[in-house]
């Protein structure tokens, strides 16, 4: 419990002092961009090829990516049904930023410092049915209701993912993994060292693009949907929490991956299909300060 407390008192240090240089005019918010950049395309890459090396690749860890993607599903049909009544391009911003968590800049930082290598294997494991999610699902929600007799492919959906470092790092080290091949220890040394870097780093970024500006105009929307992603979350995390025949580490992955952030992609993607950006991130803001004190709060229960 002390090292659970303490851990998330270093994280609200981190990300203050990320807050106070943006506030300076240190670093600004377009700094930022740069270094979610380097987070995606190395450091977090890095972590995952030191922490997915040496996996051994039982049952219950291939079901955290089916329950990641199965409920990822559900809550996408669950918010696009919620939200029927709303304008086409109000449903489709709303229906992308339901599904899909911002697991790599806000989990890993945070599961890193409590439960080390162990918890990043099992939430790096629900990471993989999220990226399906994220950049399937999310995507393609967007897309459709961006403007009228959109058609969307395979080939797009597919080059999104593919084009995501992080992801195809997740799926060549699982393919390593299954065959039982490990890479040489240079680049296991080599890639430890980069990941080092990526705890402090994702904390600072999430200082960074914190902000505590809100628009009155979008107080009902935002309500609504922050009470179908974490009713829902909530509810059905408790649920699997208390029934499934699992380890700890196991439960606390669900438990915990039901309430996390929306996913950071949602922003380019507002960009990309000209949705309200600043309602979007507005939003992305509120629910990293609701998942925080969440996961403050839930594991000072449990744990």
């Amino acid at each position: 419990m002390d090292n659970f407390n303490q851990q998330f008192l270093y994280a609200i240090v981190i990300i203050g002092l990320g807050y106070t240089l943006k506030r300076f005019n240190i670093l600004k918010e377009q700094d930022g961009e740069g270094l979610s950049r380097i987070i995606f395309n190395l450091t977090l890459p890095a972590l995952i090829i030191v922490t997915f090396n040496d996996i051994k690749i039982d049952y219950s860890l291939i079901l955290l990516i089916g329950i990641a993607f199965f409920y990822g599903l559900f809550i996408s049909a669950l918010g696009l049904f919620i939200f029927k009544n709303e304008s086409r391009k109000t449903k489709g911003m709303l229906g992308m930023m339901v599904p899909g968590f911002n697991i790599g800049l806000f989990a890993y930082p945070l599961v890193e410092g409590i439960w080390g290598k162990e918890g990043i294997k099992y939430f790096g494991m629900f990471d993989v049915g999220n990226a399906f999610i994220v950049f399937g699902v999310s995507y393609l929600i967007g897309s459709f209701y961006a403007q009228e007799n959109v058609k969307l492919g395979f080939k797009e959906i597919s080059g999104k993912m593919v084009r995501s470092i992080p992801f195809m790092t997740y799926m060549i080290i699982f393919f390593f993994s299954l065959i039982g091949y490990h890479l040489p220890s240079f680049i296991i040394e080599v890639s430890g060292i980069i990941s080092l870097a990526n705890m402090p780093m994702a904390l600072l970024l999430l200082g960074i693009y914190l902000n505590f500006r809100f628009e009155k105009s979008y107080k009902t929307l935002a309500l609504k949907f922050l009470a179908i992603r974490y009713g829902v979350g909530l509810v059905l995390g408790l649920i699997l929490f208390f029934i499934l025949p699992f380890g700890d580490m196991f439960k606390y992955t669900v438990l915990i991956g039901l309430i996390l952030p929306t996913s950071v992609s949602v922003l380019p993607y507002s960009v990309e299909f000209d949705y309200d950006r600043k309602f979007v991130g507005t939003v992305s803001n509120l629910t990293i300060l609701i998942s925080f004190f969440l996961l403050w709060g839930i594991g000072n229960l449990i744990l």
